[in-house]
C-alpha cells in the first residue's frame, strides 16, 4: 500500500479507497475483496510511521529503483506527464481499409480533434 501511495500521490485515505476502485492496485497491494478486508487509512498511517521510525522507507526505495534501473527504467518524485494529441485526417485507414486502432478522438476544451495520444515523461535528474 506504501508504494502504490507514493506511487501515484494518494492520501492515506485516498490509498485505502483506490485499493476498493481499482483492480490494477488491488492486485499490486494482493488484497484479494472475497477473502479479506482492505486495510484501512488508520493502520497505513501506523505501518509508515513504523517503516519511517526504523528508517526503512528510503531503503526499501533504494531497492526497488536499484530494480527498475538494472531493467532501464525509472521511478522518480518530481516527474511532469504531458499528453498531447498529434493530428490525423478525420478517418484514416490502412492497407486493410479499417480505421487505425491507435487513432481516437479526443475532447480538449470545447473542441474535438482526432489523431493519437504522445505521452511525454520528465523529471529534474533527467535535464540535459
Amino acid at each position: 500500500m506504501c508504494i502504490a501511495q507514493q506511487c501515484f500521490a494518494l492520501s492515506d485515505e485516498a490509498t485505502e479507497n483506490a485499493i476498493y476502485d481499482s483492480y490494477a492496485i488491488r492486485t499490486f497491494v494482493g488484497v484479494d475483496l472475497s477473502r479479506e478486508a482492505v486495510p484501512d487509512a488508520m493502520t497505513l498511517i501506523k505501518f509508515r510511521r513504523l517503516l519511517e521510525k526504523h528508517q526503512l522507507t528510503e531503503r526499501i526505495f533504494a531497492s526497488i529503483n536499484g530494480h527498475l534501473e538494472a531493467r532501464g527504467l525509472m521511478l522518480r518524485e518530481g516527474t511532469v506527464v504531458d499528453a498531447t494529441i498529434v493530428a490525423a485526417p478525420s478517418f484514416t485507414k490502412n492497407q486493410n481499409g479499417q480505421g487505425d486502432p491507435d487513432m481516437h478522438q479526443s475532447k480538449k476544451g470545447n473542441q474535438w480533434h482526432f489523431g493519437m495520444k504522445a505521452h511525454i515523461d520528465v523529471d529534474v535528474s533527467s535535464r540535459g
